[in-house]
């Protein structure tokens, strides 16, 4: 009966420890903050607002057309035409649900370096061969280089040719890893700086977390909403929480860190 009581005790006194220290993770804004007044998933908005509450950084998927043309966006398709084999000209005048118009990576990435206190979380999407993962990994470096955002962007993707080819692009630049299928040692023999899994991954893999640490990976876990898995990601020693509610984990964490 004991240790029914004991190990709630520890697990909280760890995680207050945690946090105390300074230690806590950051917060990552889902595709932007968007579960608020005047935003939109992915918009030029959402980035705004994440950076007004003051999140570490926020998270946006970007597709390259037909015609090569990266543009912000989440799903494959808007409204019923696919991205990537869509010319630009086709999806320009789209909008989101907040009125905007469908983002070039260019427009948004614009509106980011006038933000200097957001870090750009860029998730390359998977696209329909290993050569089109790779061009779309090439034109997004140079595009993020050209903006002078090299500094402030790191990547993450489910594919993993698209990862190994960031690696190779910007060796200085943290890459993270999504599908949540490779160990933490399989993904330091690629050369990938961490791995950002669901937290049902590391429900089911929590010594991950440890091992990567060990092994100088960092770790991101994805899309927590729920404030009890909150405090069990920060128990794990996670780096980073993706959310789609930043305001309530940043509450969370600072609240705790005092």
């Amino acid at each position: 009966m004991r240790l029914r009581f004991v190990l709630p005790f520890l697990s909280c006194l760890f995680l207050a420890q945690v946090l105390v220290a300074g230690n806590g993770p950051k917060v990552i804004a889902h595709r932007g903050y968007w579960k608020t007044e005047g935003s939109a998933q992915n918009s030029i908005r959402s980035l705004e607002r994440a950076s007004e509450i003051g999140a570490y950084g926020a998270e946006f998927d970007v597709h390259l057309t037909a015609d090569n043309v990266l543009v912000v966006f989440h799903d494959n398709e808007i409204q019923g035409k696919n991205i990537q084999t869509s010319a630009y000209e086709e999806l320009r005048d789209l909008k989101l649900e907040n009125g905007e118009k469908l983002p070039t990576l260019r427009q948004y990435l614009e509106r980011a370096s006038e933000l200097d206190d957001i870090r750009l979380i860029f998730e390359l999407k998977s696209h329909a061969t290993p050569e089109r993962n790779r061009e779309a990994a090439r034109l997004s470096v140079e595009m993020v280089k050209s903006v002078g955002l090299e500094k402030r962007t790191d990547y993450i993707s489910f594919n993993l040719d698209a990862c190994k080819e960031l690696v190779r692009l910007c060796p200085d630049s943290e890459v993270f890893y999504l599908n949540g299928d490779l160990t933490p040692m399989e993904l330091k023999e690629l050369g990938i700086t961490g791995l950002d899994y669901h937290y049902n991954v590391l429900r089911a893999h929590p010594e991950w977390v440890k091992e990567g640490k060990e092994l100088g990976l960092t770790s991101n876990v994805w899309t927590v909403d729920d404030l009890e898995v909150m405090k069990e990601m920060i128990g794990l020693g996670v780096d980073f929480i993706t959310t789609d509610v930043p305001e309530e984990a940043l509450e969370l964490v600072r609240g705790r860190s005092r």
